[in-house]
């Protein structure tokens, strides 16, 4: 069997197939492997090591530092939900000023007016959230 110049040989078996030279993938076995045992090691060595010394006042459930006075079930305000996904979505359209911000020079005058419609829409919703109340916490 004849290789190609500057190319790795590939084995045959008797078969007549050929195998896979598998060493360039050893760095990304080590990777996961000293990934996974970050993870585990700390984990397994603090069971091990650590003191275990159970008792009724650790085991019992509480609220910041006080007894639980509710159902751990008990259901949210749906504002506080409407408020964190507003926040959420405000926070990831302001994410793209950044890199607009950096390569303004790079894409001209269409994308600075591009992003002038971008904010135009942002601040029209913001004042349609601020009218409808949804920003309101009473």
């Amino acid at each position: 069997m004849l290789a190609a110049p500057n190319s790795e040989p590939t084995v045959s078996n008797p078969s007549g197939a050929t195998k896979m030279n598998l060493e360039q993938y050893l760095p990304v076995l080590l990777f996961i492997l000293v990934g996974v045992a970050v993870g585990v090691v700390p984990q397994v060595l603090g069971r091990l090591l650590g003191p275990h010394r159970p008792d009724s006042e650790k085991n019992s459930p509480y609220e910041c530092g006080f007894e639980a006075f509710e159902d751990a079930r008990m259901k949210f305000d749906v504002r506080y939900y409407l408020v964190a996904i507003l926040f959420i979505l405000f926070d990831l359209e302001i994410a793209f000023l950044f890199p607009w911000a950096v390569a303004i020079k790079d894409i001209g005058i269409v994308g600075f007016w591009a992003m002038m419609i971008f904010l135009g829409i942002l601040v029209v919703g913001f004042i349609y959230e601020w009218k409808k109340g949804a920003l309101d916490w009473e």
